[in-house]
């Protein structure tokens, strides 16, 4: 590796607030809070609002969609969808 031109690795903990966990990671990224992990060192905290604890796509959660009603709100407003009616 050439010298002075990579970023710096260093641990980082990346903390999900909505599914209450937190992973201990190698990154580039940095922060001015800092947490105390399970080895007693204290590592640049980061939040963040979605990660694999918590999106859908991991977690297999999906968001039940009111397709019914989105059908019949078309239907009326655009009729049955006939091709045969003029």
């Amino acid at each position: 590796m050439k010298s002075r031109i990579h970023p710096v690795s260093r641990p980082v903990v990346f903390r999900d607030r909505v599914a209450d966990t937190a992973f201990l990671t190698r990154s580039t990224a940095d922060s001015g809070e800092r947490v105390t992990w399970e080895d007693g060192n204290s590592y640049p905290v980061i939040d963040v609002e979605t990660s694999s604890a918590s999106h859908p796509f991991y977690t297999g959660g999906r968001r039940v969609l009111d397709t019914a009603g989105r059908v019949e709100r078309f239907r009326r407003r655009y009729g049955t969808g006939d091709a045969s009616r003029g």
